[in-house]
Parts: C-alpha cells; sequence; structure tokens
C-alpha cells in the first residue's frame, strides 16, 4: 500500500508540489505579519514552523485515499485478504514520507528567514521533529480515513483533526522552541516524554479504530 501511493506521487509529484508550496508560503506569511523584528522573528521559530507542518500536513492527507475513491477501488480494498488495520500502517508510511520530505525542505527555510542558528543539540531538535510528526500524521491518516466519503472532506478534515492535536502541537513546539534557544532550563526534557507518550497512545488507538473508522 505505501509502495502503491508513493509509486503514484513519484510519477505525477502532484501532491508533494502542493504541499511543500503550502509549507513555503505559509513561512513567508508569517515572516511578513511578524515584521522585520529578528528578535521576534527567532522567538516566533518554533510555533511557526510546527502550524506550517500542520497546515501543510492536512493537503497530503486529503489526497490519502483519494485514488481509490476516484478508481471505485475501496471497496475492493477492504474485500482483499488480510487484516484491515495493514491499510491503515501503509497509508501512515506513505504518509509519514511525504511529512518528512517537507519538514526537509521547511526546517533549513524557517532557519533562514526567522535569522534561527541550529543549536548543537541539533540531533534533539530532529528527534522532537520526528516524535511530533508521528504523532500528528497517524491521526491524520485515521481522520483522513473517516472524512474521505464526505463531500467536503476538505473542510471536514481539519476540522475534526486540528483540535485533537492540540496537546502534540503544545508539547512539540514547547520543546523545539527549549532546544532552539539551548534548553538552558531543560525544559525539553518533559516535553519530549510527553510527545512519546502521545505517540504511543494515538499510534495505538488509530490502529484499533482504523476498520472501523473505514466501514462506516
Amino acid at each position: 500500500m505505501a509502495w502503491k501511493d508513493l509509486t503514484a506521487e513519484r510519477r505525477t509529484k502532484a501532491n508533494f508540489n502542493a504541499v511543500v508550496a503550502m509549507a513555503a508560503m505559509i513561512l513567508l506569511l508569517f515572516g511578513f505579519a511578524l515584521g522585520p523584528d529578528a528578535e521576534a522573528l527567532r522567538n516566533a521559530a518554533a510555533g511557526v514552523l510546527w502550524l506550517t507542518i500542520l497546515f501543510s500536513g492536512v493537503l497530503a492527507f486529503n489526497r490519502s485515499y483519494q485514488l481509490e475513491l476516484e478508481a471505485g477501488a475501496l471497496e475492493q480494498l477492504l474485500l482483499y485478504p488480510g487484516e484491515r488495520w495493514t491499510i491503515y500502517v501503509g497509508k501512515l508510511l506513505a504518509n509519514l514520507t511525504f511529512v518528512f520530505l517537507m519538514e526537509g525542505i521547511a526546517l533549513p527555510l524557517t532557519g533562514v528567514l526567522y535569522h534561527v542558528a541550529f543549536p548543537e543539540q541539533w540531533l534533539a531538535v530532529l528527534g522532537v521533529l520526528v516524535l511530533g510528526t508521528i504523532g500528528f500524521v497517524s491521526l491524520g491518516t485515521l481522520y483522513a480515513a473517516m472524512a474521505s466519503r464526505s463531500r467536503s472532506r476538505e473542510v471536514l478534515l481539519p476540522l475534526l483533526l486540528f483540535p485533537m492535536l492540540v496537546p502534540v502541537l503544545i508539547a512539540a513546539s514547547g520543546a523545539t522552541a527549549a532546544l532552539l534557544v539551548g534548553d538552558i532550563m531543560g525544559d525539553s526534557a518533559a516535553w519530549i516524554r510527553l510527545l512519546a507518550v502521545f505517540d504511543v497512545i494515538f499510534l495505538i488507538g488509530s490502529t484499533w479504530a482504523f476498520p472501523f473508522v473505514i466501514e462506516g
């Protein structure tokens, strides 16, 4: 499932290009809104980065099940032998790949636009990105399945998803902000532990709930 989605995207690149363009536009707009003050830009960088990831990632989720729906293949897919949670895992891996690639562009762009010099704990920053992205994508892939049959799924998905992502957004942006300023007070450890807990809960809960959601 993941290989099919990635192969289809590699041939067209339409989804990935849209996600990257959305991320760049959000970063630029927030930069213009915050003004030329370098200190204000640095202070806002972590929050802006995570909002960019969230808003851009929704574009990838909206297309998660679109190919199957347009071809009328979703019902046939559900009839294939095997556990239905494996469909979720395949979609999850494909979406993780899309979002990680987008972050690979958004992260250095944030550093340039927001005057952020990446700290010595840059590996920890990458670890926070990975943890936050896993929590975000695990829920996004589930809610995309929930909204996939709705005519207004582009509007319904963020309305359902964003309220559930508030804990992940707070923990991820808090840990990232602490690390970008050197983590003098050691605040990042508590946020990272919280992120890890959310990841475990969201992954297990989404994998368990997917067979019921996709049948709805």
